[in-house]
């Protein structure tokens, strides 16, 4: 025999309908319930009704005793990860892509089947959720318990209805919300997406709350703590205050594209093969013995791919230095060991090209003076001559920089993402005025590049100008009065390197940077995962881990 008793809580609907949704979690169906009340097994404040259709209300109390069948779910044999069982409960792993009970669309492999097989006594308990107390969403993974005994099932079920029993969840989120935060938003259908859950005016309770474990680069890892057991509540909270799940189709922002972007951070497509949520801590009070049960199961793997993938940046290189010092040498180098590089110079000659940005720009705002004519590419000369300070050039050489610096910049910019989307642990961009053109001020916050600085002794130096571009000391002077001195770029310098010997020493340096920038890469991966491991073991929270009896499984 089954009893429930239950208080209507708000309105007027029959009794059959509200015993239906009331009892829906415990996989009564509408029919036995009609049945059960024509069989004079309803009462109600303590009478007995048989009439299916008879209203009830607000703060009236109904009870409905039933007949308990056996289940008709057919053993199948498979994995269960048990962290613990006695001869009540058993608390097991529940792995991702597993339905936890039978249901139209998923008759066979669930986990019932599997419980089934495992403990034979769940048989005698009614319907198709034999020992479920609590329910995981097919793709989520995690801690869930199991009644082994109907009489275990019943005080279990009761502790969740009480909310005695403490779950925390872990979350990888789109975007970081703030430290802390909770959701008080009742759910509810989705009004016109029937698979859907959604906050709805007169939906049931629901709370969660948060807290983030550790802030990424446009994501964040959460522990969510939820105060009621609604279907799908994290995944709607969550997305109702524009923190989506990772993974989640459902109720993500579609393409998972960040918005706004973040420097460094591109991802074209969603990285996690489901929704980034994992049953992770468990605690509540043994029905029987009285004992405090505490769990805690880390992610499994594709959770711990995922955030990796999300964590992942592409390292930003820049390469600066004066004329002379061997930067564009470096950098061919750093190219032969094949290393993504890009070079402003190279790129402004292409944006001088026929049709392109900054052909475009100057033919429009100066017509001829720097462009002769459709068909020619942009005079470099006296585009050079018109950006020296000159009383005599007629030009705002102020106005003119503004003019093409966002274009190279832009250009830059494209380099760097799509090596990033390409997989790529860095790429190197060669911007001899990377600090002269206010670059460095713009790109200063999480996507700061390296700054590599390439420095050769004055002598050395002057003497290449000399030999290779055939420079005299007064066009170096000239020259170098556009620009920041050597001292003051390699100050300004993550990393300098010297270069006043031959090409073979440079050749060695070039190839001990690219040592240092892929294990740079290695050492990041494994800080990560370092710190990940440290986070998801956390004990249960708010367990006396000292208290005895105990039980948290290791790990």
């Amino acid at each position: 025999m089954k009893n429930y008793t239950l208080t209507v809580e708000e309105g007027r609907t029959r009794l059959d309908r509200f015993l239906g949704e009331a009892l829906r979690e415990q996989d009564v169906s509408r029919e036995k319930i009609k049945r059960a009340i024509r069989d004079g097994g309803c009462l109600v404040d303590g009478s007995t009704c048989t009439d299916v259709s008879a209203k009830v209300g607000s703060g009236q109390r109904v009870e409905l005793r039933m007949e308990a069948e056996p289940t008709s779910v057919q053993p199948e044999e498979g994995d269960l990860e048990i962290l613990y069982q006695d001869e009540w409960i058993a608390v097991l792993n529940k792995p991702a892509g597993m339905t936890v009970h039978p249901a139209p669309s998923c008759p066979e492999g669930t986990l019932v089947h599997r419980l089934v097989a495992r403990f034979p006594s769940l048989r005698a308990q009614e319907g198709f959720r034999p020992g479920i107390v609590h329910r995981l969403d097919k793709d989520t993974s995690g801690l869930i318990c199991v009644a082994l005994t109907e009489e275990a099932r019943l005080r279990l079920s009761e502790a969740f209805a009480e909310r005695e029993v403490r779950k925390e969840y872990l979350a990888l989120v789109q975007g970081v919300p703030a430290p802390t935060g909770e959701v008080d938003a009742p759910l509810g259908r989705h009004p016109t997406v029937k698979v859907k859950v959604a906050v709805v005016k007169n939906g049931r309770e629901a709370r969660s709350a948060w807290r983030v474990l550790r802030k990424g680069r446009g994501y964040a890892l959460l522990g969510v703590r939820i105060f009621t057991g609604r279907t799908h509540q994290i995944r709607v909270h969550m997305a109702h205050v524009g923190h989506p799940l990772w993974g989640d189709r459902l109720y993500g922002r579609g393409g998972q594209t960040l918005s706004p972007p973040v420097p460094g951070v591109l991802l074209k497509h969603d990285p996690a093969p489901r929704q980034m949520l994992h049953a992770w801590h468990l605690s509540f009070v043994h029905p029987f013995t009285g004992e405090p049960m505490a769990f805690t199961c880390p992610p499994p793997e594709d959770f711990v791919r995922t955030a990796l993938t999300l964590e992942r940046h592409m390292r930003r290189v820049v390469v600066t230095g004066v004329a002379g010092s061997g930067k564009s040498l470096f950098m061919r180098l750093l190219a032969e060991r094949g290393v993504p590089v890009w070079s402003a110079d190279a790129a402004v000659i292409r944006l001088y090209e026929p049709g392109q940005e900054a052909w475009l720009a100057l033919r429009q705002r100066y017509g001829d003076r720097f462009v002769p004519d459709d068909r020619s590419p942009v005079d470099r000369k006296a585009l050079a001559a018109a950006l020296l300070p000159s009383a005599e050039s007629g030009v705002d050489v102020r106005e003119l920089e503004n003019l093409l610096h966002p274009l190279v910049l832009d250009d830059l910019e494209r380099f760097w993402s799509g090596q990033e989307e390409a997989g790529r642990g860095y790429a190197v961009a060669e911007v001899p005025l990377w600090f002269e053109s206010g670059w460095s001020r713009k790109l200063c916050g999480e996507g700061k590049p390296y700054v590599v600085g390439v420095a050769c002794e004055q002598g050395e130096r002057c003497r290449r100008l000399l030999d290779v571009r055939g420079w005299s000391d007064a066009f170096m002077a000239r020259m170098d009065g556009l620009q920041w001195t050597q001292e003051r770029k390699m100050a300004g310098c993550d990393l300098v390197i010297p270069n006043s010997g031959t090409e073979a020493e440079l050749r060695d340096k070039a190839a001990a940077f690219v040592r240092e920038m892929d294990n740079w890469e290695s050492e990041s991966r494994s800080a990560f995962l370092t710190e990940w491991a440290s986070l998801v073991n956390e004990p249960c929270p708010g367990v006396d881990e000292s208290s005895e009896p105990f039980r948290r499984p290791c790990f």
